[in-house]
């Protein structure tokens, strides 16, 4: 699948609800890096595996100066349960209306056991200070994702 955003393009910007009702802007996080991660739904597995990974890492991200900003179509509602549910202290954000997951290219055909419905494809973007994309991350697994982004994360900081 093709995104719609290319390394070294300004990632688009947008205006979403996290899990406080919130309203957080991309461009509200210009000057620092940042890991923006898409994913199908709360409360399934593999999104819990890659969330709690962000979420045991978040320190380490911290340190480096490094937002994490988790995306899907479920509602604020949603992701406050998630969230509770988890301990996850970065921001979920409500994409109901497609806006976003449409804007990155990450929205289209999945197949599962035989069947094909639209969903969110699980992809990130690693977003530089200036905000153009820096990285992109296509078919995400789950497990370790996290420590892959930081990893990459701290080759970037060695190289600037």
């Amino acid at each position: 699948m093709a995104t719609k955003v290319n390394v070294g393009e300004l990632a688009p910007d947008f205006a979403l609800p996290d899990q406080e009702g919130h309203t957080r802007r991309l461009s509200d996080f210009r000057g620092q890096w940042v890991v923006l991660y898409f994913y199908p739904r709360d409360n399934t597995p593999g999104c819990t595996k890659e969330a709690c990974g962000f979420r045991d890492l978040l320190p380490k991200f911290r340190q480096r100066k490094v937002a994490v900003l988790g995306v899907s179509v479920d509602s604020v509602r949603s992701h406050e349960k998630f969230a509770q549910k988890y301990g996850l202290s970065f921001p979920l954000l409500a994409d109901e209306k497609k806006e976003v997951v449409r804007a990155y290219g990450v929205w289209g055909k999945k197949t599962f056991m035989g069947r094909t419905t639209m969903g969110t494809h699980r992809m990130s973007f690693l977003i530089d200070p200036e905000g153009r994309v820096a990285k992109i991350y296509e078919k995400v697994k789950p497990e370790g994702h996290a420590e892959e982004v930081l990893r990459d994360v701290d080759e970037l900081l060695t190289q600037g």
